[in-house]
């Protein structure tokens, strides 16, 4: 157990709670706690509101991070922001595509670049090097499948004081705020791991979510290494399952029968849930 603790604050309710829990419990048992938030630029404007909404209710500050792609094999940089600067419309994910091109299924690498690398970049910054700080994951202790074998990791809600979904609801329901989504909605406004029914019931709640995606597949669906090589003659990369783009989605659901379609249940987990939780044992 090292001394210092990087609190990784993914914007959901559980997080939010560890975090709490971290700063109002457990703060003796590290000498320096940091509390970091990284913004995609893609988030959910609830999921801002809920950050800074945390912070000033339970008087922490949160360290806002953005991803900052370096040109050629340098890696993802960062950049310190605020609720006020922090950005809303997908610049930090263009930036990112517009390097390693359109992530989805087969290339899973927007955690790594968005969340995973531009926190690591700031602790090092910091002065952190890796090894000498431990990293807070928040992971409940229904969720047990979702841990990593890094020794670095540590999972208050499932090790310290075990809390299941139940658990955070009890809590939060407690509170005068919460975090204003359902659970089919998650922090990215339209996650590609997300099932179709998910997906199509956002696209129907507000269809012009899905332009930035369209134009993200539109301007970077050959950016990637494999059009490099040129063993791909005709494939351009979308976002979704079996190969789907925006297109593809917006032409299901003008059939209009996605609704009852069998699929993943709506309010259960597929992949995606209210956050994406940076250095958990399946993040990409």
């Amino acid at each position: 157990m090292n001394d210092r603790l990087l609190v990784s604050f993914s914007g959901g309710e559980t997080s939010a709670l560890m975090t709490h829990l971290l700063l109002t419990k457990w703060r003796d048992k590290y000498a320096d706690m940091r509390v970091v938030f990284a913004n995609t630029g893609w988030e959910n404007d609830a999921t801002l509101d809920f950050v800074y909404r945390c912070e000033q209710f339970f008087g922490f500050s949160a360290v806002w991070v953005e991803a900052v792609p370096q040109d050629g094999k340098v890696g993802t940089a960062h950049r310190v922001v605020t609720y006020e600067t922090a950005s809303r419309n997908g610049e930090p994910f263009e930036a990112f595509i517009q390097k390693y091109g359109v992530p989805n299924s087969k290339f899973p690498s927007c955690t790594r670049e968005l969340k995973l690398r531009p926190i690591t970049h700031w602790a090092r910054a910091q002065g952190w090097a890796a090894g000498t700080y431990d990293t807070a994951i928040g992971i409940r202790a229904d969720e047990a499948q979702r841990r990593s074998g890094e020794s670095t990791y540590m999972y208050p809600l499932l090790d310290w004081l075990p809390i299941d979904k139940p658990g955070v609801n009890r809590f939060w329901f407690a509170q005068p705020f919460r975090l204003q989504l359902a659970g089919y909605q998650g922090n990215c406004k339209t996650c590609w791991k997300k099932s179709n029914r998910k997906l199509l019931t956002l696209m129907d709640e507000n269809p012009a979510q899905f332009d930035f995606f369209d134009r993200m597949e539109r301007e970077y669906g050959l950016v990637g290494p494999e059009f490099k090589k040129g063993i791909v003659p005709g494939y351009r990369r979308t976002f979704f399952r079996g190969n789907l783009s925006v297109g593809d989605l917006r032409a299901l659901h003008a059939k209009g029968d996605w609704a009852t379609a069998v699929d993943d249940a709506l309010d259960t987990d597929s992949g995606c849930s209210e956050s994406c939780e940076v250095f958990e044992g399946a993040a990409s």
